[in-house]
């Protein structure tokens, strides 16, 4: 998957001809904000509408997937410079109505120079390894609880209206924004985009079954190794790619977290991802339970990424959708609140609810 993070980025690049790259996340139009969980230093990104960044206006948390990225990518090139998307849509028609956040992974730097990060965008040591510190944090409940720190940090800024709250996720962010959505009270709206309901490990197990012989057995192998991950579901070494812990933490269902929910909560996926068969299932529970603060949108023909597929079966990156996508993002949230005198208020609830390839 590490080759779509590549594409992704490519497809997002923003050009900026003749200018000298900052340092600052401000010169890039954000916001660098900072903030301390568990003695780790957080970074957080804003991005909200030019001219009106001390406008009172509700928060958006958006998580990320998957792999340690940093959010800001400097290019050069062919007498071009620029940066990559931070986010992995346009922000700019959310930002007409929220102040836009999302978190940087633990111990990898904000900004970096392209050159100096792997052939996936991703940023490992001077040994070819990804960092001790973001090994030892990269797993569920780390950043459910660290977002949800961030977030209290945030909603004490004088231009965040605390009334209205919304949490997206894409692909492992999808299971993080889950979890926390469940955990903290103040979400008023969840967005779960390319996300397994069933968990990580059935993706990962999908995935081995498309390629699989009789000689290879990938995904024979790969359940007889998932029960090494359950038996040491807590050992957290590894030079490149995922603990055991990680992987067994994005294994639990998310559906577990999923159908406790009161708030509305759009799932958005393409029926082209490897995860389809289990999205669909948890589609038809969820009428099967005659839930009602759901809502799927289905993008046909396209992959996990919302690109579509050539003929061939290869991914056609010429084609770039995750902006629809976040459009309809924009049009599903204001139709799913109505202003009150006593503030927002969600259709069809009066209380508050109680209680990122990336492999999803």
């Amino acid at each position: 998957m590490r080759h779509i993070v590549r594409h992704l980025l490519t497809i997002a690049l923003l050009f900026f001809s003749n200018v000298l790259f900052a340092q600052k996340a401000e010169e890039f139009g954000f916001r660098h904000l900072q903030t301390i969980y568990k003695g780790d230093t957080v970074d957080i990104l804003i991005k909200s509408k030019k001219g009106e960044e001390f406008k009172k206006k509700p928060l958006l948390l958006f998580c990320q997937g998957s792999l340690p990225i940093p959010l800001i990518i400097k290019y050069h090139g062919n007498d071009k410079q620029g940066i990559y998307h931070v986010f992995v849509f346009n922000p700019d028609s959310l930002s007409a109505k929220y102040h836009l956040a999302i978190i940087g992974k633990p111990f990898i730097p904000l900004i970096a120079d392209e050159k100096s990060l792997n052939s996936d965008m991703t940023y490992t040591d001077k040994t070819a390894a990804f960092p001790k510190g973001y090994i030892k944090r990269d797993f569920l409940d780390y950043y459910v609880n660290r977002d949800i720190s961030v977030i209290k940090f945030l909603q004490k800024q004088s231009w965040i209206d605390k009334r209205k709250l919304v949490v997206a996720g894409h692909s492992e962010g999808s299971t993080i924004a889950a979890k926390l959505a469940l955990k903290f009270p103040g979400v008023t709206e969840l967005i779960y985009a390319s996300g397994n309901p069933l968990g990580r490990i059935l993706t990962i197990i999908e995935q081995d079954r498309i390629g699989e012989t009789d000689s290879t057995k990938y995904a024979e192998n790969m359940i007889k190794h998932w029960k090494n991950i359950v038996d040491s579901s807590t050992y957290m070494n590894t030079k490149i790619g995922d603990t055991y812990k990680a992987t067994y933490d994005f294994s639990i269902p998310p559906m577990q977290y999923l159908e406790k929910l009161k708030i509305p909560v759009l799932v958005c996926y393409g029926t082209r991802d490897v995860a389809t068969p289990f999205i669909d299932y948890f589609r038809v529970e969820m009428i099967r339970q005659k839930k009602k603060n759901f809502t799927f949108k289905a993008y046909i023909g396209l992959d996990h990424n919302f690109f579509p597929l050539k003929p061939n079966g290869d991914i056609n990156y010429d084609i770039f959708n995750w902006d629809k996508v976040a459009d309809y993002w924009r049009s599903w949230l204001k139709e799913h609140y109505v202003r009150t005198t006593m503030g927002f208020a969600q259709v069809g609830q009066t209380k508050k609810h109680q209680h990122l390839c990336c492999y999803h």
